[in-house]
């Protein structure tokens, strides 16, 4: 699978050939959502292609002024797929932001941070490519309510493999088939209900140009996770985006919802996004060294050691909502404790089993999909790129059980963890962001952290919760 077009000249007989009518324009914010605008192909130029098209970059939240609102939607047509939900022919192009003020491309667009971290890896002169393969857990429910009022929080959240469905009346009778509380990794079917949801999925998501390698049913009541081939680092950021919008619209069209919320169910597991990474040079594996633990080279360690250093500052990225944090707490296979391990899942950085020289990489397992992935994963590559250029040295390797151990023994090991906030996160990113700065501006900076105070944090904090009424109503 990859690529449909090269150049303008192909995309315009791509379209020809396929009969298309429209042409939708998609570009990702800060929360890492895709908004788009839709032209008719018929006013769509290679001028147009060339030089972008205008649009109101005060309308996106934390963007721009309303008194210099005007951005530029830079397309890249080698990013050009077919969208397989419209009713009429119509093909999606990933765009970039251009700044008409700055003559550059746009410091708060998160695809052109990205882009600008593969340029800094380049002239650090590391490596000239970096790999990165997330792997994207999701819950599928059959029916969503939510109530966020003054005097009323509420939500229900229903699958048909949650437990608490045995005695449900329904109109063909309950078969009773459940994975049960965190016992849902691999049954076959009839406990497994979602075999043919999913390869649907899998097709439609080989039909927009990803080559997907397997899926399964996850841990948690009604969790899944389907498995693509890893990209470069734009390249995995750009299949990230495809793969939500697909899950979401084949769950959609079929009368489910899907959710890579991290924590939709309390007492169950959650959803990571489990990131393996690795630099290149000259076609040669920069973290292969064999004969070393987990054949991992100097430079990988180092690696790993950047990112552990930045970790907590890092989660304002990785791990982007107060949701998230649901997530890392004892018990539910969420690593939070920095150190790494060869082949150990309860370690927050996993070296994969049996990887030779093209196959040996790093997992970090603590990132969820609420993350932006361009942000997510520039941040990582800044953070290891600094740990190898100062040599930091990460905690272990450590195989045991991590899970078992008491957050004293922890501290007496002590091994750094991460964030328990998404508040201590971002105080963490105000503390320390000179990693960042080859990349990300002041301005950028500023502006996330303010942003995800004040759309997070701050709402979060201030409601009242259901647990917290039942607790402390009579006190």
């Amino acid at each position: 699978m990859g690529k449909f077009v090269n150049s303008i000249e192909e995309f315009f007989n791509f379209c020809n050939a396929n009969e298309v009518k429209f042409v939708d324009f998609r570009f990702t914010d800060l929360k890492g959502t895709w908004h788009h605008v839709t032209y008719v192909l018929k006013h769509v130029s290679a001028d147009l292609l060339k030089n972008g098209m205008p649009f109101d970059g005060s309308s996106i939240e934390a963007w721009q002024p309303i008194n210099k609102s005007d951005m530029v939607l830079k397309p890249d047509v080698e990013t050009a797929f077919l969208d397989p939900f419209t009713a009429d022919s119509t093909i999606i192009v990933i765009c970039d932001i251009y700044d008409i003020y700055k003559g550059q491309m746009y410091e708060k667009c998160p695809r052109s941070i990205a882009k600008k971290a593969l340029e800094h890896l380049a002239n650090a002169g590391v490596g000239d490519v970096a790999y990165f393969g997330p792997e994207n857990e999701f819950f599928i429910f059959e029916d969503v309510k939510i109530i966020d009022k003054g005097n009323e929080s509420y939500y229900r959240l229903d699958t048909e493999d949650g437990e608490w469905n045995d005695a449900k009346d329904y109109e063909h009778g309950n078969m009773g088939h459940r994975p049960r509380t965190k016992g849902g990794y691999f049954p076959v079917a009839p406990i497994d209900n979602g075999v043919d949801l999913r390869a649907e999925m899998i097709q439609v998501l080989e039909q927009v140009g990803l080559e997907v390698v397997l899926g399964h049913h996850e841990v948690a009541q009604g969790q899944h996770e389907i498995g693509i081939v890893f990209g470069t680092l734009v390249e995995a950021a750009d299949n990230v985006q495809k793969l939500k919008y697909v899950i979401k619209m084949v769950a959609h069209l079929n009368g489910k919802s899907a959710t890579f919320m991290p924590k939709p169910l309390y007492g169950d597991n959650g959803n990571g996004m489990h990131v393996h990474q690795s630099i290149w040079k000259d076609g040669k594996n920069l973290f292969y060294k064999q004969g070393e633990y987990g054949n991992l080279s100097d430079t990988a360690r180092h690696y790993i050691g950047g990112i552990f250093k930045h970790a907590r500052a890092i989660a304002a990225f990785t791990n982007a909502s107060t949701n998230s944090y649901k997530r890392l707490i004892p018990g539910f296979e969420a690593p939070s404790i920095l150190t790494y391990s060869s082949q150990n899942r309860s370690a927050s950085c996993r070296v994969p089993y049996g990887a030779g020289e093209k196959a040996t990489r790093i997992e970090m397992r603590f990132p969820d999909s609420t993350s932006c992935p361009y942000l997510g994963f520039t941040a990582m590559l800044l953070a290891g790129l600094d740990g190898i250029k100062n040599q930091y040295e990460p905690i272990g390797p450590m195989d045991e059980d991590l899970f078992e151990l008491s957050l004293d023994e922890i501290r007496e090991k002590g091994i750094p963890q991460m964030p328990h906030t998404l508040r201590g996160a971002l105080e963490a990113l105000v503390r320390d962001n000179d990693f960042l700065k080859p990349v990300m501006t002041d301005l950028f900076i500023d502006t996330y952290q303010h942003y995800k105070f004040e759309t997070q944090v701050w709402p979060y904090e201030a409601r009242p919760t259901p647990f917290e009424i039942k607790t402390m109503y009579s006190c």
